[in-house]
């Protein structure tokens, strides 16, 4: 039998949602900031020449870059004010998250509430500033060096001059993205972060698409094998859409009480999710990957042939290049250990069994206390392993089925996944929003009628 919310919730229709003025204005202001995302970038660098830069994009296709590439909708070719997107931010807050489990001044700073959030976020700008300015400088001086080596003038006065205003406008381009997510965070719907890596994505799909269905014209690709990628990316779809709703309840047994209809016993049923960290882990794994790959690629290319460790580092990317078995067993062991590290931050199994404890709720069969926090944390593992499998499922599967299909579909199961979680999440806040919305008129209609009284 559905519940009053789930009632409420398929009442929802055009003509509520065309009443909700609040929502309305989130919805707008979240699309104008992503507009605004994406007007940047097609900004460049000061000083790169933009035609130049074109030709030396064309001739570096493939690689780790072409995958960075794909989360700063094409920024990062056209070597844009926001070419390094919020991966620098990604990868300082994990550096933080990791920090604060390991010390315990950081944990002590994590359980002040409040003040010990703004201060963590303060540790996580700074780490942002410091990863975006290392990652330019390699940016800027790997331009220089690689468009002269392909006879491209990709940088029209090359210099210190050039290098600290590239890095300088990438910092402002970072952390003007950074300060966008929060506000489209707090002003808007969705997570900020999310959406704009989601925006990135999103507008990279027409080209994608256009590309596959060109392959398939020209022959390059079989027919049976187009129509088998794009049941692949159906079923895919339906089964991130299923897993990331799929969910395991917990019954809790609250004391019987007094009521009308005499003395019952309440109860009412704790929801762990199958993926509790949701998107976070191919995002940290892919950002802590991209970090080093990006500094080493352009640092191979400034110093190729000069010297034997030049000569490694290009070995290295090589090895290390998107779709190489050891960049997808790395890409895999990081989903599966940021999976386990991000439940074990977002779900506390001793703070929730000490509060099931304090308001007198238990596990029927399970001792309230130490055995419940016990029970937490098997459940929690099991479901863990589950949603970290599917994850490395997701990921890595379509990858090696696109090489083995000998196709170059750019839209990856890790795109993939973080456009339909993105998407689900956003409409899910929409639907609390209605909710709330459709609550206050129902209110309100019960204000007026008992003045009429």
């Amino acid at each position: 039998m559905a519940s009053a919310a789930d009632q409420l919730a398929s009442s929802i229709n055009l003509s509520k949602f065309s009443k909700a003025t609040e929502l309305k204005k989130r919805l707008w202001f979240t699309l104008g900031a992503l507009i605004v995302f994406r007007l940047l970038s097609y900004v460049p660098l000061p000083g790169v020449d933009p035609t130049q830069l074109n030709l030396l994009a064309q001739q570096t296709t493939g690689g780790v870059l072409d995958f960075f590439n794909s989360f700063t909708g094409g920024a990062l070719h056209r070597m844009s004010v926001v070419a390094l997107g919020v991966m620098p931010y990604i990868t300082a807050s994990i550096v933080v998250q990791l920090a604060t489990s390991l010390s315990p001044q950081l944990a002590a700073i994590k359980k002040e509430g409040e003040s010990g959030r703004k201060r963590l976020n303060q540790y996580t700008r700074y780490g942002t500033v410091g990863l975006t300015a290392v990652q330019g400088w390699f940016i800027a001086t790997g331009l220089e060096s690689f468009g002269a080596s392909q006879g491209l003038a990709a940088v029209i006065e090359p210099g210190l001059l050039f290098r600290v205003g590239a890095v300088i406008s990438l910092i402002g381009g970072t952390l003007f993205l950074m300060w966008l997510g929060e506000q489209i965070t707090s002003r808007g719907v969705g997570n900020g972060i999310s959406l704009i890596i989601m925006a990135g994505i999103v507008a990279g799909l027409p080209g994608t698409l256009v590309q596959l269905f060109e392959s398939g014209r020209t022959g390059s690709i079989d027919p049976l094998r187009l129509v088998l990628i794009l049941a692949a990316v159906a079923g895919l779809v339906l089964l991130i859409c299923f897993m990331e709703r799929a969910q395991r309840r917990i019954l809790i047994q609250y004391p019987k009480r007094q009521t009308a209809r005499g003395v019952q016993a309440e109860r009412s049923h704790l929801p762990l999710k199958l993926n509790t960290a949701g998107v976070i882990p191919p995002i940290f794994a892919s950002s802590l990957l991209l970090l080093p790959l990006t500094i080493t690629q352009f640092a191979g290319t400034a110093t190729a042939g000069e010297s034997a460790w030049g000569d490694f580092v290009i070995n290295l990317n090589t090895w290390l290049r998107h779709g190489s078995p050891l960049y997808m067993a790395l890409y895999g062991a990081g989903i599966i250990f940021f999976s386990f590290f991000y439940t074990a931050v977002v779900f506390n199994p001793e703070e929730t069994a000490d509060n099931l404890k304090r308001y007198g709720g238990f596990i029927p069969g399970i001792r309230p206390g130490k055995n419940t926090e016990a029970y937490f944390d098997y459940v929690l593992t099991r479901i863990t392993v589950i949603g970290a499998a599917y994850l490395t499922f997701i990921c890595l599967v379509p990858e090696f089925a696109m090489t083995a299909l000998g196709a170059t579909f750019l839209m990856g199961g890790t795109s993939l996944l973080i456009v339909v979680n993105v998407t689900m999440d956003t409409v899910t806040q929409i639907q609390s929003h209605l909710l709330a919305h459709q609550y206050g008129d129902l209110i309100k209609k019960a204000k007026l009628k008992g003045r009429m009284r």
